[in-house]
């Protein structure tokens, strides 16, 4: 088994490196180029499923070859590996987006997948650096979670409103008192970053301790919400007048 698959960091992460550099570029010049292309995507089916099924074969491809990593080097553990992230779940959510097109999974992604995953790429929670194999597959589907979020939203009829915002934002609420109460104390974890802050510095660390965490966590992810819902109108108005 070559260096670049084994559970060693050859070669450490380093945070806003050229490779770093490179991968925010890409993230956001996808994003872009899907938002100029959203046109083409909508009136040319064939082109759009082709791009779905691709999207759905690469995000299946990343959780399955990151597990599989994980259990040929012997370093797989439930605390790491089962995908109750964020970005994990989303990945899973997003999964069966693609695979059904179904309108409340493309709500609910486009406040859980986007913004998380950009984050991630931003300030990764990553020791592999280039070329190693998990340097390539976080960014890989972090970028291909996001563009695939961006992509469900445009090609469907789906219109936000302000109150299915909210009822995403409580659906986030009910999954993170699940894993915080329940799956973190199981496997003794730090899923959703609930039992503590990242090891790496994020803006997690600005939110402070004890009840503040929570109640600080809460508050931004609602501000969240509420920043993609008033971006998503934005330009859904500015479709509309396009056309």
């Amino acid at each position: 088994m070559g260096e670049w698959f084994t559970s060693k960091a050859v070669s450490s992460f380093h945070l806003w490196g050229i490779h770093h550099l490179f991968m925010v570029f890409l993230f956001i010049f996808g994003a872009v180029l899907l938002l100029f292309c959203s046109n083409k995507w909508i009136t040319n089916k064939r082109t759009s499923n082709f791009f779905r099924i691709g999207l759905l074969i690469i995000l299946v491809s990343s959780e399955l070859s990151y597990q599989t990593w994980g259990v040929l080097n012997g370093s797989w553990n439930p605390r790491e590996f089962l995908p109750f992230q964020l970005c994990s779940i989303a990945g899973i959510v997003t999964m069966l987006a693609l695979l059904t097109k179904n309108k409340k999974i493309i709500q609910v992604i486009l406040f859980i997948g986007i913004v998380p995953s950009f984050l991630a790429v931003v300030t990764p929670e990553l020791h592999h650096g280039f070329p190693h194999f998990r340097f390539w597959q976080f960014f890989i589907h972090h970028l291909i979670l996001s563009w695939a979020c961006i992509f469900l939203v445009l090609t469907s009829t789906l219109k936000i409103t302000f109150k299915k915002t909210i009822e995403s934002y409580l659906y986030l609420l009910c999954y993170a008192a699940i894993i915080g109460f329940f799956i973190n104390p199981i496997f003794d974890a730090n899923f959703l970053f609930l039992a503590r802050t990242p090891s790496t510095s994020t803006p997690l660390n600005f939110l402070g301790d004890g009840f503040w965490y929570y109640f600080n966590l809460c508050m931004v992810g609602l501000l969240v919400f509420i920043a993609i819902y008033g971006v998503y109108n934005a330009l859904y108005q500015f479709k509309r007048r396009d056309r």
